[in-house]
């Protein structure tokens, strides 16, 4: 057989190992697992998942943004969830430096949801040309801006430096006997404890949803989608009776979600019709009706409802 033959051959075997090969699978919390490793698996989990999907983005692809925004989330989401005992003197830079991505990244999702919910309107009210273009050339700038911000040295200073953070930060050798105390506590007993007493503070909150403005809705939003993630983030743990009131809650939480986020997309999107319009462009915004805020906040709030019942 010739060598070179026997080399392509050999190239080709190799090349479908390769491909037969699975990722290396990522560490699972475990009950007892202390609070300072749990945070380290969260953390390397959700940078890597926003690495992975920046190449795709910066070449257009919108799910690739919708999932870097969520890995984003998911890490900022972590880093309060353990601010207890990850404080420290970088904390306060870190959390500017993913704020300014966030800004990024939630300037282009928005757009392209705008965009999105836009185009099904058009299905049954068509519009003229001008008024797509208008829209599609601030998406077309924000994703402009959003590629530069991904591959700039700032954004590689960011991943490098967050990472650097989540494994060695001056928060993992800070000491003090209770310092020490929160690091080694199991991340099971600090989960749950957490978790409930911020179920707690939502579900108070909750109570005046129908009374609440745009911006006070969106807060409750916010503080919904820190609990959803943060309970998602132990799923390992469910089997453990401390999180099994939570795991069946989730449900709920996420049922919310939904509502307070379609509510919150078309405030989104009518600021972003306002600053067309201030730009002389066409730009009106018709996505809900009255009606249909109106259902979204029901069912928000008999998710909220049934939430609570869990909890009695």
């Amino acid at each position: 057989m010739p060598a070179a033959t026997a080399m392509s051959r050999s190239r080709k075997s190799a090349g479908k190992a390769a491909k037969r090969a699975k990722p290396a699978a990522m560490p699972r919390l475990n009950p007892m697992m202390a609070c300072d490793t749990a945070f380290r698996v969260l953390g390397r989990r959700y940078l890597g998942d926003l690495s992975a999907n920046q190449e795709a983005t910066c070449k257009g692809d919108p799910t690739a943004l919708h999932q870097m925004r969520i890995a984003l989330t998911r890490l900022r989401t972590a880093i309060w969830f353990f601010a207890p005992m990850v404080t420290d003197t970088q904390l306060t830079k870190i959390r500017d430096e993913l704020k300014w991505l966030n800004a990024h990244l939630g300037a282009a999702r928005d757009l392209d949801v705008a965009t999105g919910r836009l185009q099904a309107i058009d299905k049954k009210q068509p519009q003229d040309e001008s008024y797509y273009r208008a829209w599609n050339d601030r998406r077309a700038n924000s994703h402009r801006l959003l590629v530069l911000a991904l591959r700039s040295a700032r954004y590689r200073r960011l991943i490098k430096a967050t990472s650097n953070w989540i494994e060695n930060g001056p928060w993992s050798i800070k000491r003090g006997t209770q310092a020490a105390k929160k690091r080694a506590s199991p991340i099971a007993e600090y989960g749950a404890e957490k978790l409930t007493r911020q179920l707690e503070r939502l579900l108070k909150k909750s109570g005046k949803l129908l009374r609440m403005d745009a911006e006070k809705r969106h807060r409750l939003r916010l503080l919904n989608k820190k609990l959803s993630y943060s309970i998602e983030a132990f799923g390992d743990l469910f089997s453990d009776k401390g999180f099994s009131r939570l795991r069946a809650g989730l449900k709920h939480l996420r049922k919310a979600q939904r509502s307070l986020g379609q509510l919150n997309d078309d405030e989104r999107g009518r600021a972003l019709a306002a600053t067309l319009r201030r730009d002389g462009a066409h730009a009106p915004w018709h996505f809900l009706s009255p009606k249909r805020a109106k259902r979204l906040l029901r069912t928000a709030t008999e998710a909220y409802r049934k939430l609570a019942a869990l909890s009695k």
